[in-house]
């Protein structure tokens, strides 16, 4: 049993009727679903999962007149559900962060984008983390009857704006070439073998990264990202295999020719979608080359490093 078809069945079998029963005015305002934190709001959850903060449950979303109204009384409404459902136990952690329960539309973003709404400015997409992002638009709505959670939902999903994602794929391509193409080997060559798993785990985290930003998808939490990207469309089954090598080889050299196949994958891709016109093969000379597409002058002129 898959964590989010277990939580929808809960919600249908058990939330649902006590939302009609219990509060028959609210029942086309309440929005329901598992978003957020939670191998199972991904779907990658499996049975070592189930130690912590899995098992049957739901969010409830109402708008901030609503919470003020009802929200008390429907968290305690909530909490006298079952906690056994379909022979699975709810098993909360103290550090899990209330997953599941009543949340204020505003507050349930804010918790994870640090704003009640979708970003409005350049500058608050810019220092928005994607994982945060990933976390707040994955899992399942089971119903918005208001409509108001879903609204904010469906636009954070609409992705980056197109100055921002530029902007991060150029400082991909920076960060990638300088951990993989350029600092890898010369870290073996050193024999600082610290400095060179660091190289390698960095460049695997940017590169898959700027794959996300390429499909115009969020990269979720590093814990799931390499299993994540295997779903992209783009390029994805082959970054997943080739990292899975990359990972598991223990010869330098093997490493630091997968680090070239995937770069010269990724540059190719870049090409086709002419976001670069460079015949390079070292990712870093693709950086400026995205930047300049940048269409705000501000945003154009920051440092492409730390984009």
């Amino acid at each position: 049993m898959k964590g989010l078809e277990l939580c929808e069945t809960y919600y249908h079998e058990c939330g649902a009727p006590m939302i009609r029963d219990k509060f028959p005015q609210y029942e086309a305002r309440i929005g329901a679903g598992l978003v957020g934190d939670g191998s199972e709001c991904y779907g990658f959850d499996d049975d070592i999962s189930q130690d912590h903060d899995w098992g049957p449950g739901f969010c409830l979303w109402l708008d901030h007149d609503d919470y003020k109204t009802i929200g008390e009384a429907l968290q305690q409404e909530y909490e006298r559900l079952p906690r056994t459902f379909h022979g699975f136990k709810r098993r909360d952690s103290n550090l899990g962060d209330r997953r599941v329960g009543v949340f204020e539309i505003g507050s349930f973003y804010s918790r994870f984008i640090g704003i009640p709404h979708c970003p409005e400015t350049l500058e608050q997409w810019l220092f928005l983390p994607e994982n945060h992002l990933s976390a707040c638009t994955n899992g399942r709505v089971f119903s918005d009857p208001l409509g108001t959670f879903s609204e904010i939902r469906e636009a954070l999903l609409d992705f980056y704006p197109e100055d921002i994602r530029m902007l991060k794929m150029a400082a991909r391509c920076m960060t990638s070439a300088q951990s993989g193409q350029y600092n890898f080997m010369r870290s073996i060559r050193h024999k600082e073998y610290y400095a060179a798993q660091y190289a390698e785990t960095t460049f695997c985290f940017d590169i898959m990264s700027l794959l996300f930003l390429l499909n115009r998808r969020y990269a979720p939490f590093y814990k799931w990202r390499h299993r994540a990207v295997g779903d992209l469309p783009a390029l994805g089954k082959f970054l997943h295999q080739k990292i899975s090598h990359l990972t598991k080889t223990s010869v330098s050299e093997e490493k630091n020719r997968m680090i070239e196949e995937i770069s010269t994958a990724i540059i190719q891709r870049l090409q086709e979608e002419g976001l670069s016109h460079s015949e390079s093969d070292f990712l870093l000379d693709h950086g400026p080359i995205i930047q300049q597409k940048i269409r705000d002058e501000n945003l154009r002129k920051r440092n492409v490093w730390i984009g």
